[in-house]
């Protein structure tokens, strides 16, 4: 206390500036704090991914029935102009749809598939034995030494072969979750088609600023278009899907083409899973059925080839505006981030990235509104005054 009292002014300011600079300034500590809470976000996003990905995947199909929901609002013959009972008449259509292809399709699939089920085991057991080498062998006229060469084949691999159905049994449970999800994405996107566009303006309202409100207002409408556009390519692929496994399963004379073709086209929309799926019930179906699957395998491969890197980029990048390449590279990093979810998110999140970029770089509305030129009415009208 005596030692403070007889310092000088000078010493005072010396040691009162040691003292500020011994504390972090306020620079430093909103860095840090910014630092802090993205870091915060980051985890309860990746705790949260799974429900995430739940409402980005209604999210999703909410842009994939809007089109109908639109057209029903300008052609309800009762409703017209109504964004609520449009939605409940685009999702009563759809389950008619349904209704209808599971009663024209059901007898037929449902006696296969009590036919495919039961030939599984037989078939694994084949397998596991080699004596679907024999079977094949007698079918297509193989020769003894090509038969000895499939039953070593498949001896080799008994024990992949066997591994077979653990996984089949350990994916079992897993299926329940994912027949949840198939069933709540539908009704959480109900709640988009309704409020999608009062909830974006609520939110542009509640959490960006006034003066920045225009700009945020483009951004989310270029956002849309490029969300409706990647549906509309995701529609297309699976349009071509369709008509590759239509024309082939006809080609090689496949029990139910039709209903097998319209499964992978309506299997495209979800990433890998959805053509592995396909794959693994057309080739059981041929392998069942004694049909061409040898074939059917080398076709589905290219096909799966000149899907992912062909078509897909060119279709994709022509209605997102991005190049093939872009995509290309998009997709192979998001398998490697996300996995499976990856792929399919990969393309969108990179074209909405780009959208963010080109909108935040762009000027405001509100001054390419002030410095356009006045009418010169306006400018005699000034001087005047």
């Amino acid at each position: 206390m005596a030692h403070d009292l007889l310092m000088t002014p000078e010493s005072r300011r010396v040691k009162g500036a040691t003292l500020r600079a011994a504390f972090p300034d306020r620079r430093t500590l909103n860095v840090l704090l910014t630092i802090l809470l993205v870091a915060a976000v980051c985890g309860v996003v990746y705790s949260a991914r799974s429900v995430i990905a739940i409402f980005v995947f209604a999210v999703l199909f909410a842009y994939l029935l809007n089109p109908f929901v639109k057209f029903q609002q300008r052609h309800s013959l009762l409703f017209k102009n109504l964004r609520g009972p449009a939605v409940v008449e685009a999702y009563l259509g759809f389950v008619v749809v349904i209704v209808l292809v599971g009663h024209a399709f059901a007898p037929g699939v449902a006696k296969n598939t009590v036919k495919l089920i039961d030939g599984i085991p037989v078939l694994l057991d084949g397998l596991t034995t080699g004596d679907i080498a024999t079977e094949l062998g007698d079918k297509y006229g193989w020769s003894d030494k090509q038969e000895v060469r499939f039953r070593a084949f498949l001896m080799r691999h008994r024990q992949d072969i066997d591994s077979l159905v653990g996984i089949v049994d350990r994916s079992i449970p897993h299926a329940a979750g994912v027949l949840f999800c198939m069933i709540l994405v539908p009704i959480l996107a109900v709640f988009f088609l309704r409020d999608g566009g009062d909830m974006a303006e609520g939110f542009i309202r509640m959490i960006i600023p006034v003066n920045s409100q225009p700009r945020v207002r483009a951004i989310a409408q270029e956002l849309n278009m490029v969300l409706s556009s990647y549906m509309r390519a995701q529609v297309m692929l699976c349009g071509c899907s369709l008509a590759f496994y239509s024309a082939v399963l006809l080609l090689f004379r496949f029990p139910h083409a039709i209903a097998l073709a319209a499964l992978g086209g309506l299997l495209e929309f979800i990433p890998t899973v959805g053509w592995v799926s396909t794959a693994v019930v057309i080739l059981i179906v041929g392998l069942v059925s004694h049909s061409h699957w040898g074939w059917m395998a080398a076709l589905l491969a290219a096909w799966r080839l000149t899907q992912d890197y062909v078509i897909t980029p060119r279709v994709l990048g022509r209605h997102l505006e991005i190049h093939p390449l872009v995509a290309i590279f998009a997709v192979l990093v998001g398998a490697e981030v996300g996995g499976i979810i990856g792929i399919y998110l990969a393309v969108p999140i990179t074209a909405l990235m780009l959208v963010i970029l080109r909108g935040s770089a762009a000027p405001e509305p509100s001054r390419l509104y002030d410095d356009e030129p006045q009418p010169a009415s306006s400018l005699r009208a000034a001087a005047a005054d």
